[in-house]
C-alpha cells in the first residue's frame, strides 16, 4: 500500500469522517442522477421518436433481461462452474462481435460521410477506441470492486462489504453497455442502435442469472440476490443518457463516440469476462461458448441491420 493510500485509510478510519465520506458519497450520487434525469428530459427522453427516447427503450430493455436472467436464482442455489463460463464465454462473444459489426464497421463508415476520407473515418473511431479502453482502465483503477474469482480491485483503503463490490462490479460493467447503446442511437438510425441493444440484452440474460447466484453463495436470501442482480442493470440506462447527450451535439463526436463504445466494451470483455472463464479449467467449453456467441450476435446484427 503506498503512502497516500494509507494516509487515506487512516483518514476514513476514524467514525466522523467515515460519516462524512458515507453522507457526502450519497448527496453526490443523488446529484449525479438529478442531473441525468433533468439531460434525459431535456433531450426528449419521453418520446420515442428521439434518440433519447430510442436510448432509453432499447437500455430498458437490457436492464429488463438482466432482471429476467435473475429470476431463476429464486430456485437455483448454484450453477456448475462449466456452465458458468459457458454462459459467461456466450455473453463475451455477443459483446465482441456487437463491438465490431454495431459499433466499430458502422463509425468507420459515419467518420468517412462527415469527414469525406475513410482513413479520416477508421482515424477517429481509432482515437475514441482508444479512449474508450482508457477510460475503463482508469475507472477500474479508480472504483473499488470485485470478482468472484479475481478478488477485489480498485483502491485498497476503501473498505466496503463485499456486495457493494460485486455490484460495484457489475456496474463497471454494465456502464459501457449503457452508453453504446446511447451512441448507437444517437444518430437517430435504428439499423445501428437496435442490433447493438437486442446484442446487449440477450448477454444480460445469462449474467443476471450469474451475478444473482453468486450473491446467494454469499449468503444472500433468494429475493435479495435477484432484486441486487436486477438493480445492477440499471447502470444501462444511465449509461445510454450519457452515451446520447455526449455525441448527438457534434457530428465528429457521432463516430468517435461509437469507437469509444467499442473500446469499452472490448475492455470489459478481455479484461473482466475471458479471464474470470478460465480460471477454473474450462477453457475449451468457455472458448466455445465466445464462438457461440459471436456467431450468433452476428446473424443477429445481420438480420436486423
Amino acid at each position: 500500500m503506498n503512502i497516500a493510500a494509507r494516509v487515506l485509510q487512516d483518514y476514513f478510519a476514524d467514525p466522523r469522517h467515515a460519516a462524512t465520506l458515507k453522507f457526502g458519497s450519497g448527496g453526490l450520487v443523488f446529484a449525479l442522477l438529478a442531473g441525468l434525469g433533468w439531460v434525459a428530459w431535456t433531450q426528449g427522453g419521453t418520446r420515442l421518436d428521439t434518440p433519447m427516447g430510442m436510448a432509453l427503450a432499447g437500455s430498458g430493455v437490457a436492464a429488463l433481461a438482466t432482471a429476467l436472467g435473475a429470476l431463476p436464482a429464486l430456485f437455483i442455489h448454484r450453477i456448475s462452474t462449466r456452465w458458468e463460463d459457458i454462459m459467461l464465454g456466450f455473453g463475451a462473444g455477443v459483446m465482441a462481435a456487437a463491438a465490431a459489426f454495431s459499433l466499430i464497421l458502422p463509425g468507420v463508415e459515419a467518420g468517412t460521410d462527415i469527414l469525406g476520407s475513410k482513413p479520416a473515418g477508421a482515424a477517429i473511431v481509432a482515437v475514441g477506441l482508444v479512449l474508450g479502453a482508457l477510460f475503463l482502465l482508469l475507472a477500474d483503477k479508480a472504483v473499488p470492486h470485485e470478482h468472484s474469482s479475481a478478488g477485489r480491485h480498485g483502491p485498497g483503503w476503501m473498505h466496503l462489504r463485499r456486495v457493494w463490490l460485486m455490484v460495484f462490479a457489475i456496474a463497471l460493467h454494465n456502464f459501457p453497455e449503457g452508453m453504446a447503446i446511447g451512441v448507437g442511437f444517437s444518430g437517430g438510425d435504428t439499423a445501428v442502435g437496435m442490433p447493438l441493444a437486442a446484442a446487449i440484452a440477450i448477454q444480460d440474460i445469462p449474467e443476471g442469472l450469474v451475478v444473482a447466484v453468486a450473491l446467494r453463495t454469499i449468503a444472500y436470501a433468494p429475493w435479495q440476490a435477484v432484486a441486487i442482480a436486477a438493480l445492477t442493470g440499471l447502470a444501462e440506462p444511465l449509461g445510454a443518457i450519457v452515451g446520447v447527450a455526449l455525441t448527438s451535439g457534434f457530428a465528429p463526436f457521432y463516430p468517435a463516440g461509437l469507437g469509444f463504445a467499442a473500446g469499452a466494451m472490448i475492455w470489459v470483455v478481455s479484461h473482466e469476462i475471458i479471464p474470470e472463464t478460465h480460471r477454473k479449467g474450462h477453457e475449451q467449453a468457455a472458448t466455445l461458448g465466445i464462438i457461440g456467441g459471436f456467431v450468433v450476435m452476428m446473424m443477429l446484427d445481420t438480420a436486423l441491420g
